[in-house]
């Protein structure tokens, strides 16, 4: 089955040139010019991957990725000018999975796309069988895996990006293990590591804000010197 990628840009050259592309190399392609094309888009139909611009009037690219995250939309890939670095880390840090700077060529981003999707179907046929139960338990707490949502011990939801939730269902489902950075990388997004590989710590460190006590002094969420992280409360599956 083809797999439909959605690009997204307000150039019309830059869009129905990529649109042609993929197309020519066996996608189903949508194209949209901006955020309300793009969520049309996704109303109407099942999109594997979004190409994203950066720079864009309006809502731009990191506003519609925080989206995308926000709403588990699909994976997504950044076009970014080399001026926009910054913007870049940060849209990593909201959970985009991989990103192409300009200018640069069909080719690539084609190789791009077809590595972050060969990514994710690998992840997702090796997750454990704890994805299989609906509810994940830890310490009072609760984290429903079909709905997204996690309650606190005294019954208050805790809003979670869906960077985070992938994130903490991951520490959940390999509780007192130690997981580096790599490993935590490849859980939650399906990549290789990208240069801007301190972004998961930025993510350890909002989630801690919602799940610790006292985020300075973790207890749930260790730093394991020299190997990453480890979630030192046992979960269970229900």
């Amino acid at each position: 089955m083809k797999k439909h990628i959605l690009v997204v840009d307000d150039h019309d050259d830059i869009r129905d040139l990529l649109g042609r592309y993929l197309d020519q190399h066996g996608y189903l392609v949508s194209l949209a010019d901006g955020g309300e094309a793009m969520r049309g888009v996704l109303e109407r139909e099942a999109i594997d991957l979004v190409v994203l611009d950066i720079m864009m009037p309006g809502e731009d690219g990191l506003t519609l990725c925080r989206y995308l995250q926000e709403h588990d939309g699909p994976p997504v890939i950044m076009l970014t000018a080399m001026s926009e670095e910054a913007d870049t880390i940060v849209g990593l840090e909201m959970g985009a999975d991989d990103y192409v700077t300009k200018p640069f060529s069909p080719r690539e981003l084609l190789a791009r796309i077809k590595a972050v999707l060969r990514r994710l179907e690998h992840v997702s046929a090796k997750e454990p069988a704890a994805s299989d139960h609906s509810v994940l338990t830890f310490k009072g707490w609760s984290l429903d895996v079909h709905q997204h949502q996690l309650t606190r011990e005294d019954g208050l939801l805790v809003d979670l990006s869906a960077a985070e939730f992938r994130l903490l269902k991951v520490f959940l489902e390999h509780s007192r293990q130690v997981l580096s950075r790599d490993q935590l990388m490849d859980m939650t997004k399906g990549r290789e590591a990208l240069p801007f590989d301190r972004s998961i710590d930025n993510q350890i460190s909002r989630l801690r804000k919602k799940v610790e006590k006292d985020p300075k002094n973790p207890t749930l969420i260790k730093t394991v010197w020299g190997g990453g992280y480890m979630f030192t409360e046992e979960s269970k599956a229900v």
